[in-house]
């Protein structure tokens, strides 16, 4: 039996109680939040935990096996890195940290005790995601042109961190999980409508290596509730709605083709290709149910996490340019892999 403590129970903590309780051999011992309201609508719906506003009750218990991070990201770090120094296993909501250095901490800390570290991009388990990382490895859409997400709705307004910072992960994680590499560079522009110095709206540009370019927009103020991914290649076209109840990705047998010769400009003709459009069949689970089963898994087998402290650090390399280029009014922010504490992780082009 593992046995859980979770830090954190408002607007995400308490699905990841849920999940946690359902799985066999598995079993939530602590919740511990600020807000005695929420510490008793806890004990309501689960008479077995026990409650506390202590976060030291979790770390210092013997029994606990993991500790579940799902706080303001402003604390991540301090609370990550308490639980891996007493010895627990740990999962921490997106984004992993607030810069790329604490990434790194955690991950010596994680590593020097052997121990589990995972972070939240929940996206990375659903099976959309996984079903168009299928159909990008298989070469059916060609080479990947670019990829164009869009996460849009009307709040939740976060205090301390900015839209990209709040929804973007998402975006991120799924991007490098289906290319499977990091970009070279990231321009973001935005604004702030709402609340002075917190961008509401942004639009993220990254550029791969290999040419392929992608833009994630994120936006709080938006009158509707959009969840969408485009990936374009040389062969084909794959839409995701995530909001789609049933037929959720939908590819399109389209492209542009070019011509491969001429001899004059009159010759020079586009070739506009349209087939057929296909839905794939989605066996739905709930990713976050996927991704608990995932946690417990890796740390029975002692096994790498999927979404684990590297992949966390990628995220927030990427968002730390994000934040340098909108500094810099939209500026070309270079992205470096960081080789220690302490060595920046991105540089003005």
């Amino acid at each position: 039996m593992l046995t859980f403590g979770v830090v954190g129970c408002g607007y995400w903590g308490p699905n990841l109680i849920r999940n946690l309780n359902s799985l066999p051999d598995c079993e939530v011992k602590y919740v511990c939040d600020t807000r005695v309201e929420r510490l008793a609508h806890m004990r309501h719906l689960y008479p077995q935990v026990t409650t506390t506003n202590r976060f030291n009750d979790l770390v210092d218990d013997p029994d606990v096996d993991a500790v579940i991070v799902a706080v303001p990201v402003r604390y991540h770090y301090e609370m990550a890195q308490k639980a891996l120094e007493a010895g627990k296993h740990t999962f921490i909501e997106k984004p992993m940290a607030r810069s790329s250095i604490e990434c790194l901490r955690l991950i010596e800390t994680a590593e020097q005790r052997r121990l589990t570290l995972m972070v939240g991009h929940t996206f990375v388990y659903s099976t959309p995601v996984r079903k168009i990382k299928e159909i990008v490895d298989s070469g059916q859409l060609g080479d990947i042109q670019y990829v164009s997400s869009r996460r849009l709705n009307l709040g939740l307004f976060q205090k301390d961190i900015n839209v990209a910072w709040d929804l973007a992960p998402h975006d991120i994680s799924i991007l490098l999980h289906i290319l499977g590499e990091a970009p070279i560079s990231v321009n973001c522009q935005g604004k702030s409508h709402v609340m002075k110095g917190i961008e509401d709206v942004t639009d993220l540009s990254l550029q791969f290596a290999n040419g392929t370019y992608a833009s994630i927009q994120s936006s709080w103020l938006h009158p509707s509730k959009v969840r969408e991914t485009i990936v374009v290649g040389t062969k084909m076209m794959l839409v995701y709605d995530d909001l789609e109840p049933n037929e959720k990705i939908k590819i399109y047998d389209k492209r542009v083709e070019v011509p491969p010769y001429y001899d004059t400009f009159a010759e020079f003709q586009y070739s506009y290709y349209y087939g057929d459009v296909h839905c794939p069949f989605l066996k739905l689970t709930e990713p976050l149910k996927t991704e608990c089963e995932h946690f417990r898994d890796c740390i029975v087998s002692g096994t790498g996490p999927e979404s684990g402290g590297v992949e966390g650090l990628r995220v927030v390399q990427i968002l730390e340019a994000a934040s340098a280029s909108l500094a810099n009014g939209g500026g070309l922010i270079k992205i470096t892999e960081p080789m220690q504490a302490g060595t920046p992780v991105a540089s003005l082009a």
